[in-house]
């Protein structure tokens, strides 16, 4: 059994990442003995607070498949150059924005 949690409250508060359509496409693709659409009781996908969603298993699921399907959805909404996903502690991820360095030098020639 295992319980996840995605942390998305930062890009959520900048209204780039929509938390309710990422719970969804969870919901959707997370597979269960090879199958979609098959979460029963099995696994629960909920949203905890602002910008936080709560996977809890009550089977074997592992976090690197959540960190699979997080990319993916980042890719699919064009999101994946703006952010990335860190694990900052066991079973805790969290989606962060890249450091970008401007040079203002750079701006200017624009």
């Amino acid at each position: 059994m295992g319980q996840f949690i995605i942390n998305a409250s930062q890009p959520a508060s900048d209204k780039i990442f929509d938390v309710s359509a990422f719970e969804k496409f969870l919901h959707d693709k997370i597979k269960v003995d090879n199958r979609v659409g098959n979460l029963g009781d099995i696994i629960q996908i909920s949203q905890v607070g602002e910008g936080k969603i709560e996977v809890v298993a009550h089977t074997q699921f592992s976090g690197r498949y959540l960190k699979y399907l997080t990319k993916k959805f980042l890719k699919k909404q064009q999101l994946r150059d703006w952010l990335r996903v860190v694990s900052t502690s066991q079973g805790v991820y969290e989606l962060r924005f890249f450091n970008v360095v401007n040079d203002e030098a750079d701006d200017d020639d624009e």
